[in-house]
């Protein structure tokens, strides 16, 4: 087990040490490696630092676990076996979760996780077809995590490595046995940062990577990566959800000048389904966290995420910050 202590200003790699040291976990070695460098941040470069760290005694899979997560039991030897059974990238079930004291609004991106990060690779694995990568409870193979370029400062570096295996027909598989979690920064800045960081990286991935995904796709003629490209061009549920109204307003425009009544009607069949599968999410995945009450919230919600979209239009996140967490 390898702790990478990536430009940390405060005693992490030294807490790593001590802990190691303490409790001599057996057979494991365990060490904690620093680096420092005052340009090339980010969380790519921590993962390429720590790869490059093993090629002199290189392991068979390598599982990647952000330090703030908790895992269930087992599932380091889960995620190893399957990597080896199956020859491919393996993601477990990432979620993030709030305490029971947590705002509505951080209730609200839990389920939306959980909707994202469960239910959809649940859908794509009951159709054989591969997921994206999730950042953290990741197994590689060694040949497959070297294939790849990890040294970025991508903000998403998570769905540019999934990207990058499935252009070498590598494609992750969906492991729903097994679940990596941490929890939301319950400080108010700590949460906008890391929303922020994750929404502007899939909508800047949309718009720049997208369009290469799908043309690979079709000149391979490779069903699965169409289908991860038609994955990743889902925005946000919130942008999602902003979208279809604004539509389905324009459409009521357009019919009521011109008559012409077909595309107001797709518009409204389109809000009815989005409407209609959040509500099935969430009586299958949701009630736990979400009233009926608090859901019917979820308008005031949309409104609060307009000014996160607003400043990806004129003042996008483009580097990697380190979330402030809790203390």
């Amino acid at each position: 087990m390898i702790v990478v202590a990536d430009n940390c200003t405060d005693d992490t790699a030294q807490v790593a040490r001590d802990f190691f040291r303490a409790h001599a976990l057996k057979p494991f070695k365990a060490e904690v490696i620093e680096r420092n460098h005052r340009e090339l941040r980010g969380k790519g470069y921590a993962l390429d630092f720590g790869v490059r760290h093993c090629k002199n005694n290189p392991p068979e899979v390598v599982i990647i676990v952000d330090a703030d997560c908790l895992l269930d039991d087992g599932t380091i030897a889960a995620l190893a076996n399957s990597c080896v059974t199956h020859q491919k990238p393996i993601q477990a079930r990432y979620l993030m979760r709030g305490y029971a004291d947590s705002s509505l609004k951080i209730k609200v991106a839990e389920f939306a996780m959980r909707l994202k990060n469960r239910i959809r690779p649940i859908g794509y694995k009951q159709l054989g077809l591969p997921c994206q990568l999730m950042g953290t409870g990741m197994a590689f193979l060694w040949e497959d995590i070297n294939a790849i370029e990890l040294a970025s400062g991508h903000i998403v570096e998570d769905l540019k490595m999934g990207l990058d295996l499935s252009a070498l027909a590598q494609y992750p598989i969906f492991h729903d046995e097994h679940e990596v979690y941490s929890y939301f920064p319950q400080a108010s800045l700590g949460f906008e940062q890391q929303r922020a960081r994750w929404e502007h990286g899939q909508m800047s991935v949309i718009l720049q990577d997208a369009k290469n995904v799908f043309f690979q796709a079709i000149s391979r003629l490779d069903y699965r990566l169409l289908a991860l490209a038609l994955d990743l061009i889902i925005p946000p549920l919130a942008l999602l959800t902003m979208f279809n109204i604004v539509a389905m307003v324009l459409n009521g425009i357009f019919y009521y000048f011109t008559g012409l009544i077909w595309s107001f009607e797709i518009a409204l069949l389109s809000n009815f389904l989005l409407i209609f599968s959040i509500l099935i999410a969430w009586w299958y995945a949701g009630r736990d966290i979400l009233s009926l009450k608090q859901l019917l919230f979820l308008p005031l919600y949309l409104l609060q995420k307009i000014p996160l979209y607003i400043q990806f239009l004129f003042n996008r996140q483009v580097t990697w910050v380190r979330t402030k967490r809790d203390k």
